[in-house]
């Protein structure tokens, strides 16, 4: 009996032990740590009774430690049962070695261990410094914020707005309402702007601009380095330089270069010159006025109420508006529709040269021109335009000039070493063929019936045209030749050496400038992630009691979420709907 007495008695005390402890263990892991007061000189008040009030002395500020937060101040008024704090004058406190807030007033809570600072504030982290009137700061969550409007300073540049966050983890700062950013070379503006501290990178979200003394940049979705002023922009970005304005679906901005490149869809303007160029890649150096352009690239100009196209596999423009020049290269092609009732003027050739302010075309090797039903061709054609009224005025093809019309019956064709031809209200109405000319004209009565084949060699040869059509030659000096009856001319003389008709090569329509080339294979845009859609600042929770001291300044009304805090609703939805799109 005793030995089992003993052993009831030992059980009791060691299972009893056992809950003692747990509950022990419970009831200290509730329990919220204490702040600490390390130093200063305390005193009691009878108007405060609930509060222990520490003063600075000789030795320095108080000094209030909890939970790896440091605090100093010139006064505290300590709750010791509320485990809350208040501070006055030259107050500071910091969180480790990356967080330091100084204001003149501030409160600490050591249960929700939430943070207020009001009066001046100034929250750092390793490289940049907020300025604001009111500061709240959640330890828990890592996070700060205001609404009250803040400036923050970072090694190249000032950034303001009326609402800011910021997160401890990341080092990112997350600014709505009238975000700017000011530098001393530009002023970036944006809807919602989120800056990481570390690398000085800010992402733009919605409406955004960057404007210089030299350029402007728009897009609604973009990122820019404030420290190496590189930037990427998508979602309807754009960059314009004065006269000039480039469109892409991407693009990518060099600030120190003075270098920016789109990607898929581009449109370039430029205002000046009444131009309009388009392609799928694109480089434009500022300082240079360069624009190199590819992937179905085409240049458009605006003549004369006409527009005139250039195609090629690469367009490169450059100089200023009043000397631009277009070089366009590889499989070279241009189009010109003509005003009602006028035939299309169009070409092929290797490259294309254009000098704006001497009003000349360069078509340059294997050039083939095509002035209404007229095929020229030659080593090289140039093409003169009137500097005043903007319109066609000469033409001319150096060494081995050859014309050829089709007719029902044959080929008229004239060939010689050199020709010039004239235009009339774009209308080439006479042509001038130069030295060693050969001729094969089918010749027709009034009533367009044919009489016979005129075979003639001479010196030169004058031809005048109406409405794209022959109706007149005349040869000049030494001339050999004569008029033949269809039936006594033989077939295989009716071809001139040199002959080459390129009739199924003719641009009819615009879309004829890509006939036959592939469509490029676009890349895919690289994206620009989307903001994470944070919750609220402020945990709303009918159910849960707001911990508020009731020494504290804030009241329950400051712990509410308020319109404009946070990006608007409509936006988020946005922004959830492309995540999952």
């Amino acid at each position: 009996m005793k030995l089992g007495h003993y052993i009831l008695v030992f059980l009791f005390l060691f299972f009893g032990s056992v809950i003692s402890a747990q509950e022990k263990d419970s009831i200290s892991s509730n329990k919220k740590t204490q702040v600490t007061i390390k130093s200063g000189y305390w005193e009691k008040k009878p108007e405060f009774p609930d509060a222990v009030i520490y003063t600075r002395d000789k030795s320095g500020q108080v000094y209030i430690v909890h939970e790896g937060v440091e605090m100093w101040c010139d006064q505290a008024y300590v709750y010791t049962k509320d485990n809350f704090v208040k501070a006055y004058g030259a107050v500071k406190i910091i969180q480790g070695d990356s967080i330091q807030m100084r204001s003149n007033y501030g409160e600490y809570n050591g249960n929700t261990q939430f943070a207020f600072a009001s009066g001046d504030v100034r929250f750092n982290d390793t490289k940049t410094s907020l300025k604001t009137d009111t500061l709240y700061f959640d330890r828990i969550k890592q996070q700060a914020f205001y609404r009250s409007g803040g400036t923050v300073k970072d090694t190249a540049s000032t950034l303001t707005s009326r609402v800011g966050r910021y997160f401890a983890k990341s080092k990112k700062y997350q600014f709505i309402s009238n975000v700017i950013i000011k530098n001393p070379k530009y002023t970036i503006h944006s809807n919602q702007l989120d800056f990481y501290s570390e690398s000085g990178v800010a992402y733009l979200y919605g409406k955004s601009t960057i404007v210089s003394e030299t350029s402007t940049v728009y897009c609604e979705r973009g990122y820019y380095n404030t420290r190496t002023d590189i930037g990427y922009f998508v979602k309807n970005s754009r960059v314009d330089y004065k006269n000039r304005t480039m469109y892409g679906d991407s693009i990518y901005f060099d600030r120190n270069r003075s270098f920016a490149s789109a990607t898929n869809n581009i449109r370039l303007i430029d205002t000046l010159n009444q131009s309009f160029v388009r392609g799928h890649y694109a480089e434009v150096f500022r300082e240079k006025d360069s624009v190199f352009i590819t992937k179905r690239a085409v240049a458009i100009t605006l003549r004369d109420n006409d527009s005139v196209y250039v195609h090629a596999d690469t367009l490169r423009i450059t100089g200023k508006p009043d000397n631009r020049i277009l070089k366009a290269y590889y499989k070279a092609r241009f189009f010109k529709q003509g005003l009602e009732g006028e035939e299309p003027t169009s070409g092929k050739c290797d490259s294309i040269y254009v000098n704006e302010k001497s009003g000349i075309t360069k078509l340059l090797r294997n050039p083939v021109l095509w002035s209404g039903e007229n095929q020229i061709t030659g080593d090289t054609i140039h093409l003169l335009r009137n500097l005043k009224t903007k319109q066609l005025d000469t033409l001319k093809v150096f060494k081995n000039a050859f014309i050829i019309q089709k007719d029902s019956a044959g080929y008229n064709q004239v060939k010689g070493e050199r020709l010039i031809g004239l235009f009339t209200n774009n209308q080439l109405d006479t042509i001038n063929i130069i030295k060693n000319t050969q001729v094969i004209y089918f010749s027709r009565n009034d009533k367009q019936e044919l009489v016979g084949i005129n075979d003639t060699k001479c010196s030169s040869i004058q031809m005048y045209l109406e409405e794209q059509q022959i109706v007149g030659i005349k040869f000049l000096t030494k001339v050999t030749g004569k008029l033949t009856p269809p039936s006594q001319f033989p077939e295989n003389a009716r071809i001139l050496k040199g002959f080459n008709w390129r009739g199924e090569e003719r641009l009819l329509k615009v879309i004829d400038l890509f006939k036959g080339k592939p469509a490029p294979i676009l890349p895919k845009i690289q994206g620009i992630p989307l903001p994470k859609v944070e919750d609220e600042f402020f945990d709303e929770d009918p159910e849960k009691e707001l911990l508020i001291p009731e020494a504290s300044k804030l009241t329950p009304e400051h712990f509410k979420n308020k319109i404009g805090d946070s990006p608007l609703k409509e936006e988020k939805e946005i922004i959830d709907e492309e995540n999952e799109n």
